[in-house]
């Protein structure tokens, strides 16, 4: 078998490993992008490689699963992987996420503790002298500094489905306490908790450097079956929610090869012209923040 095709087997087994209820076929073949035939050769060949390997019935299909995890021999990480973690987690703590980045700090050491001697002495001077070599940038602008108790209490409601109660210290109603069922968290440049005001079930979006006072009540809340965070902040070209758009960027000739290595919006498409220039098209609200962001 050549080196690409183990290197595939390998990754499909790792997704089998870290999914606890298992994948179809059809979700296999799109997690490594692969044909339905060659992903059915995949399933057998990991059948002979890890016994542990799970057939479930989940009608009308069935999902596969390897249970107990891999052994570590399967699972050390390479010397990228090790570098980009902790490059990530250097980035957050240099922007105020500094709860975020002990979190990877965290992980970081225990995927150490967990590789072999040999392995961590081996690509140890690697990881090093690339550490060493590469920064994430941060963007000019001041950064809030992230509440970790406030990032624990947000997620403790989530996870739990408990509606959220603080006082929040923005909007037209500035100081008075809201209750809230809490849909996701967005970070970048502002923070953001997205969560329906109660009662109804409007969606807004609330700066977590506003937010104090939070307290979990106990009602169980619910978020709509169809909400898809990912969805939602795709609407906008920034942070705020408004009127969607149907928007179209012409660039000229001179700027046209340089597009094609940046991405405006998720949902953005390109169209090549006869005169040289390409029109990006997109769905999106943030107006404002679109046009702050061409005059740079």
């Amino acid at each position: 078998m050549r080196h690409e095709k183990t290197a595939l087997l390998l990754a499909l087994a790792r997704e089998l490993a870290s999914s606890a209820e298992g994948l179809t076929l059809s979700e296999m073949a799109e997690r490594v992008g692969v044909g339905r035939r060659t992903v059915e050769r995949m399933r057998d060949a990991l059948f002979l490689l890890f016994p542990q390997t799970e057939e479930i019935d989940d009608p009308p299909t069935k999902r596969f699963r390897i249970s107990g995890g891999l052994d570590a021999f399967f699972q050390t990480p390479t010397t990228d992987e090790l570098v980009e973690l902790s490059r990530v987690a250097a980035g957050l703590k240099r922007s105020g996420a500094i709860a975020r980045a002990d979190a990877l700090g965290s992980l970081e050491m225990k995927i150490r503790s967990a590789m072999r001697a040999s392995a961590l002495r081996r690509m140890a001077p690697d990881v090093e002298v690339l550490s060493r070599s590469e920064i994430t940038a941060t963007g000019p602008g001041p950064r809030p500094y992230e509440n970790p108790e406030l990032l624990a209490g947000i997620r403790q409601a989530i996870m739990a489905m408990r509606a959220l109660r603080f006082v929040y210290s923005g909007g037209s109603s500035s100081g008075q306490a809201r209750d809230v069922v809490p849909y996701g968290l967005v970070f970048g440049h502002v923070n953001y908790l997205i969560a329906a005001q109660l009662p109804g079930d409007q969606i807004k979006t609330y700066r977590l450097d506003r937010i104090k006072d939070i307290e979990i009540l106990d009602r169980d809340v619910t978020s709509p079956p169809d909400f898809d965070i990912k969805d939602f902040t795709a609407r906008s070209f920034g942070y705020f929610q408004s009127d969607v758009h149907q928007i179209a960027l012409r660039l000229l000739p001179t700027g046209s090869k340089d597009i094609r290595r940046w991405l405006f919006h998720p949902s953005q498409t390109l169209e090549e012209c006869a005169d040289g220039t390409v029109i990006i098209r997109f769905s999106a609200s943030g107006l404002l923040e679109l046009s702050w962001h061409l005059f740079t």
